[in-house]
């Protein structure tokens, strides 16, 4: 697929995420719209993915498994996820659920049990070199499972190994389920605990899809260090009353929210950018 516009494929992402969560009545929609335009900038061209059967594709691990929604709009713009299986979201029997299957066209590891992602990540990077692909693999973790010993364990065990073509990304959107993240595990500064671990660190603004694009585009992939981008978020981004606010980690919509919801993501460019495969 050519590189396409991230901004308006992002702004299609929030719209999806409304739709859908409000049809099948489920939380986890703050998560989703934080990381939606991260998910946009890999989606629009960084990924070498021009089919997701083909085994020298590069690899996405979506470790914080429940902003799988995300993830599936995403896959929809692309037309790996049918419009009539994305209404399926949720439901009885179908492939998609609150965290991705890897029987999902595109996904490529299930995930949802926080803190494993990278660990998987890890491991298909080195496979990658053991086979002498040139495949990336990217993770895109939480700031709180950064709160878990495995994902140090992983940072260690890439960084020890020389994993250059692996591609972390944390969503450092300072929240998690129970509060927010400075109040039940400190972990900052961030982006100087990965330098410490033998990480080539950048610090982003996560919902810059310019920014995200240029400096994955400019990383050396083929030796070295392994990678991680600190993507600087707002939780629930795009929808007012949901930024920042923990209670939208869990809770569905009401028709009034909804409502209001969509008027604050559906302007002219989100409309454009809704596209039906």
């Amino acid at each position: 697929m050519p590189a396409a516009d991230a901004a308006p494929f992002g702004c299609a992402i929030r719209r999806l995420v409304l739709e859908q969560s409000k049809r099948a009545n489920v939380g986890h929609i703050g998560s989703c719209l934080s990381v939606a335009d991260i998910i946009a900038a890999l989606y629009s061209g960084t990924l070498a993915i021009g089919d997701p059967d083909d085994p020298d594709r590069d690899r996405f691990i979506l470790s914080k498994g429940h902003a799988a929604l995300a993830l599936y709009a995403a896959l929809h713009v692309r037309g790996w996820v049918s419009a009539a299986e994305l209404d399926t979201f949720c439901g009885d029997a179908s492939r998609l659920g609150v965290h991705p299957e890897h029987v999902v066209p595109g996904v490529d590891f299930s995930t949802g049990s926080l803190g494993q992602g990278l660990s998987v990540a890890a491991g298909a990077a080195l496979g990658a070199r053991l086979l002498g692909s040139e495949r990336r693999v990217f993770a895109l973790l939480s700031d709180a499972e950064c709160n878990e010993g495995a994902t140090w364990e992983a940072i260690m065990f890439a960084a020890h190994h020389r994993l250059a073509n692996l591609i972390a990304i944390v969503d450092l959107n300072g929240q998690q389920a129970l509060g927010y993240t400075k109040d039940v595990l400190d972990l900052s500064p961030m982006a100087e605990r990965w330098q410490a671990f033998g990480w080539d660190v950048h610090t982003v603004d996560g919902h810059d899809e310019r920014q995200l694009t240029a400096v994955i585009s400019d990383l050396d992939t083929t030796s070295g260090r392994p990678h991680v981008l600190v993507a600087r978020t707002v939780f629930g981004r795009g929808v007012s009353f949901m930024e920042g606010q923990i209670r939208w980690h869990y809770l569905p919509m009401s028709d009034e929210q909804y409502r209001q919801a969509l008027r604050e993501v559906d302007d002219a460019s989100c409309a454009a950018a809704l596209l039906t495969p």
